[in-house]
């Protein structure tokens, strides 16, 4: 869940104030006047220099909801125009992150850096610990070459005196691809070439500043329509919202949408075939057939993180070879509700801005929508899910395909799959940054995983997407209430 927790709820007022704005008489107008009605006329300003600064801001989040680019907004150009806009949009853009230069501070660049409190002291540590050459004594004092440096953070704990400190650019120190970086002007950029995707740099902000492009007005529009709208809801959202998945049902469904499934479906064909797919892989290994990589695969990697899948794709080719072939629970779950309902628009409801990437790529998967943007929808509509009956699925979840949304979930689903539990012996990797990758990196030049395992499960947020950068509830109380639930649920069908 995302820290910033003011920012998040600026974030969640202006959902609102949008989805009430596209139900009330004039869209447009409406639209236009939200930064001024959240900052009217003598308001105390709360957190920039002055009021213009901060309707400005606010603009810029309202175009972000509203869908499009902060990057290129002309400041010219009216709110009420970029509403319009909305509702004249036919297609979305496969570029989910948009970053707000007006609420970005322009950090200071991420270095190593010695403070007031060195002491000059006779051992110099942090000298003789450095490899690179990067520090050398001027004045009795220690002094960093930055073109030397390498950031290896030796000297930080060589020092006896905590003197020396990394500058850390939030945004840039969280992404595992170095996909943010500070441009000309000095104000953050993404390299959409780079980006996975997996939203880290939404969470560290600690301004808000990098926000994902909401699809909120598309999909209010298609409940609008007369078409029919069917929603697919993430594990994960077990752990979300007060209430049970059932009275979510119900509630999603008084929200405008048609009917609901949940994505744990899928969850459960996923990992019947990943385990098919498991047992046959580790067959091969036995005879020792080489695979595709080159090398007997004693190991395979699950399918199921659209972060980890987009890291394979631009980062990591290298580890293709081991990742299994067995689509995501949203592939499935999608596959079938397209069968069912040919001419439905399909909704993804998703704890990651990752899973946006994964639906361009799924001609199933019409539009998504955030755990955030649920919550604003529920909000200014006035559904209060837990006073709500509850409606049951027309296929019932197993208690493994629901606890996909918990790091070490997708690994005991497909090992529950088994006759033979002991066939799998799991590795975990709970998120995914600079030190898994070289982990993941040392496991495909090998060919083998750490201790003999042969199933790594790769989680692109610490503690699976009960931890994803749109949840709104803490990852403790999400767990407790998901755990509840599979109490409730039967144990997934082995396969033969």
């Amino acid at each position: 869940m995302n820290k910033a927790g003011q920012a998040i709820r600026l974030k969640k007022e202006i959902l609102v104030r949008i989805i009430k704005a596209f139900f009330s008489d004039n869209f447009e107008e409406q639209a236009r006047l939200i930064p001024y009605a959240m900052r009217p006329k003598g308001m105390e300003v709360p957190y920039r220099c002055c009021i213009y600064k901060e309707r400005a801001i606010i603009k810029d989040r309202t175009i972000a909801g509203l869908g499009f680019p902060i990057e290129e907004d002309d400041e010219t150009v009216s709110l009420s125009t970029y509403a319009h806009e909305a509702l004249e949009r036919k297609e979305i853009s496969d570029k989910n992150l948009t970053v707000l230069q007006a609420a970005c501070k322009g950090c200071l660049t991420n270095r190593i850096y010695v403070t007031d409190l060195c002491q000059g002291c006779v051992a110099r540590p942090c000298k003789s610990t450095c490899k690179f050459g990067a520090i050398s004594i001027v004045d009795g004092r220690s002094v960093i070459d930055e073109t030397k440096c390498k950031r290896c953070k030796m000297c930080i704990n060589a020092c006896p005196y905590n003197a020396i400190v990394k500058i850390t650019v939030p945004c840039e120190d969280s992404c595992p691809v170095g996909a943010i970086h500070k441009d000309e002007t000095g104000f953050a950029s993404i390299d959409y070439d780079k980006c996975i995707n997996c939203g880290k740099c939404t969470m560290a902000c600690p301004f808000g500043a990098v926000h994902e492009r909401s699809q909120i007005i598309d999909i209010l529009k298609a409940i609008k329509s007369d078409k029919k709208v069917i929603a697919m809801i993430a594990p994960s959202i077990a752990g979300q919202f007060p209430g049970t998945i059932y009275q979510m049902k119900a509630a999603i469904k008084k929200s405008g949408f048609d009917d609901v499934y949940e994505v744990a479906q899928g969850a459960d064909v996923t990992a019947n075939t990943e385990a098919k797919e498991f047992l046959e892989r580790m067959e091969k290994a036995e005879k020792g057939e080489v695979g595709e990589s080159g090398k007997v695969q004693t190991f395979m990697t699950t399918s199921c993180c659209a972060g980890y899948n987009e890291l394979i794709k631009k980062h990591l080719t290298e580890i293709k070879p081991y990742k299994s072939d067995t689509g995501t629970p949203l592939y499935y779950t999608a596959q079938i509700v397209k069968k069912e309902h040919p001419e439905a628009i399909t909704v993804f409801v998703s704890p990651c801005v990752a899973k946006r990437a994964e639906s361009y790529d799924n001609p199933n998967v019409d539009y998504v929508m955030n755990y955030e943007e649920l919550g604003a929808l529920f909000v200014a509509l006035n559904i209060q899910i837990a006073e709500l009956d509850g409606e049951k699925y027309e296929v019932e979840s197993s208690k493994q395909a629901r606890n996909f949304g918990i790091t070490g979930g997708v690994a005991e689903s497909v090992k529950a799959s088994l006759k033979e539990e002991d066939a799998i012996k799991p590795f975990v990797i709970n998120g995914l940054d600079k030190d898994s990758i070289r982990q993941l990196k040392k496991f495909a030049k090998s060919g083998m995983c750490e201790g003999g395992c042969n199933l790594v499960e790769v989680m692109c947020c610490e503690g699976g997407c009960i931890g994803g950068n749109a949840t709104i509830n803490n990852q403790k109380t999400a767990k407790k209430q998901i755990d509840k639930l599979l109490e409730e649920s039967e144990d997934i069908k082995k396969i033969d």
